[in-house]
């Protein structure tokens, strides 16, 4: 690209602004910077009184400059990098509403640079290379091209005009960077706690004066599908496209549950969606159901027992691994399920009274959870008691039973059914309903269809194991379709899952892998089955085709 036709896009980069205010007396910046500086090293940060951790994600309040901890907030920020000087935070105590504000402001290139070689610099000192010195095409404009989403408010940009800009903010601004022969550049002060944002005099009135726009200018409450409505209260959040925070364990503690005839998957905002900024700030939308493609199904980070995919009776522990049954049958399924390769789970006798029983498998997600595993189509499981084996309710004597203190261990092996990868179903297009402040997709089961869709996956099969010893080949040609681990429960019977990657008895002589990898699968493939989505409907996410 000649230096004619660079002119125009680097004029918009050298437009782009930083946070700051040309009318603040240079008396009141001083005093600003002062306060801003002596709030920062105070050692009583945060609402937990401890001090900052560099390397992790923290914010600078405007109003008491303390810095608090992204895992001490109660309310979801986007996510963002250490070291990032483009926002603005208030605490609770700072905010007469009580309640904590975060705003993402758009960045300036000399803001940009400082936190790339803040990060390199810390990443440095951490691994122990204590470089001082970064190269701009080797490592400072990799480190801003791979974090360019969590550090700008825009879209990524088509050209690369902005390494040149880059390398003009790094030459020019002399008072921040060392130059190396224009191809090195660090830091004038090396000292990570002294990065903070840019606030000025007018920056808290900004942050509060925003909040209040968002609480008085939308108009009607925004409505759901379901016909309920985002519920009012002291304290907002900025944007309906906001999830909040969620419990320790990773679940809203007061859910839907799975039942007649309806699944539920917690949403989050897709970040990959476009319009998302329109959306949210239109008053035209306002009253109108938010569209699906908006958000997205939230993949879990672990393999754990499903709080939402289980019978109600039902008491999960708080680490979500073990299960205790309340009378009649019932059944749990994990987070996290497969479809193709071999996978491997194990399943710890906790307390098996006398008269409770359990029947622990595979279950696909149609399987009825106030029944045994087994009961249908889309179930194949072991009872403790007899050892049975059961699926559609057939039960055939397989081995001896189980019982408190053994360890058993289920193998699943799915080969792949054609040479096309099967991508996961994308809820973009089911209705999302609020339930306690949170989004959940509304999927109908349609079982009876499923039913009749069944078809067998030559050469799929279950294999049972007892304290590390293979019990035999339970089922073969299993229908095809994705299989989660399952529990069932009958009394108070309590069992743990451990869902690997260590077991106490791994099976011997088996490729496999365990169930705890497929939370990287499970979210690659997900992802890919929504980008897709969101590729071939692009003509339907038009702001003026929008029909709601």
């Amino acid at each position: 690209m000649d230096e004619d036709s660079m002119t125009t896009q680097q004029r918009t980069d050298d437009m782009i602004t930083e946070e700051g205010s040309s009318t603040e007396s240079d008396a009141e910046r001083l005093i600003k910077e002062a306060a801003q500086t002596l709030g920062a090293k105070q050692t009583n940060q945060c609402y937990c009184g401890t001090e900052r951790i560099l390397g992790k994600m923290e914010m600078q309040c405007v109003g008491c400059y303390r810095w608090f901890h992204e895992k001490c907030l109660s309310i979801s920020i986007p996510r963002c990098v250490p070291f990032m000087m483009n926002y603005a935070f208030i605490c609770k105590k700072c905010n007469a509403n009580s309640c904590e504000l975060f705003q993402k402001k758009t960045a300036g290139f000399s803001q940009v640079s400082i936190t790339a070689l803040a990060n390199l610099l810390f990443k440095s000192r951490e691994d122990g290379t204590n470089k001082n010195m970064f190269s701009r095409d080797k490592e400072i404009i990799p480190w801003i091209d791979s974090n360019w989403e969590l550090l700008m408010t825009g879209p990524r940009r088509v050209t690369q005009t902005w390494h040149t800009t880059i390398l003009k903010t790094l030459q020019k601004e002399s008072s921040l960077f060392i130059n190396q022969d224009d191809v090195y550049f660090g830091l004038v002060d090396p000292d990570l706690y002294g990065i903070m944002p840019s606030y000025d005099a007018s920056s808290k009135l900004q942050l509060l004066r925003t909040q209040e726009n968002q609480q008085t200018r939308r108009g009607p409450k925004r409505k759901l599908p379901d016909g309920q409505t985002v519920p009012g209260g002291k304290c907002k959040l900025k944007s309906d496209l906001v999830m909040p925070r969620l419990p320790a364990h990773g679940y809203p503690n007061e859910h839907p549950f799975n039942k007649d005839g309806y699944h539920y998957f917690l949403a989050e905002p897709d970040p990959h969606a476009p319009f998302k900024q329109e959306f949210d700030e239109s008053v035209d939308w306002a009253g109108k159901p938010i569209p699906g493609w908006l958000y997205r199904k939230l993949e879990p980070e672990k393999v754990l027992l499903a709080m939402h995919d289980r019978a109600p009776q039902l008491k999960i522990s708080d680490d979500r691994l073990s299960v205790t049954g309340d009378k009649g049958y019932s059944m749990v399924r994990a987070t996290h399920g497969v479809t193709e390769g071999s996978w491997y789970f194990e399943a710890i006798i906790q307390d098996l009274p006398d008269n409770s029983a359990a029947r622990i498998g595979y279950s696909m997600p149609l399987g009825n959870l106030q029944a045994p595993l087994g009961y249908d189509r889309f179930g194949y499981s072991w009872r403790s008691r007899k050892g049975t084996k059961f699926h559609q309710s057939l039960g055939k004597h397989f081995s001896a039973g189980f019982g408190k203190g053994d360890v058993v261990g289920f193998l699943i092996e799915l080969p792949r059914s054609s040479d096309k990868v099967k991508l996961p179903t994308t809820y973009k297009e089911r209705p999302l309903v609020k339930f306690k402040q949170y989004l959940y997709y509304e999927d109908a089961d349609k079982a009876t269809q499923a039913v009749k869709n069944l078809v067998e996956l030559k050469g799929s099969r279950v294999s049972f194991f007892k304290n590390g010893k293979l019990e035999g080949v339970a089922f073969e040609n299993l229908y095809e379709g994705t299989y989660y681990p399952a529990i069932s429960l009958y009394k108070n019977a309590t069992i743990k899952a451990n869902f690997g990657p260590r077991f106490r008895f791994p099976p011997r002589g088996y490729k496999y892998r365990a169930i705890s990898e497929a939370v990287q699968q499970n979210m690659v493939e997900q992802t890919m089955a929504d980008m897709i989505y969101l590729v071939e409907n692009e003509q339907q996410f038009k702001v003026e085709a929008l029909n709601f």
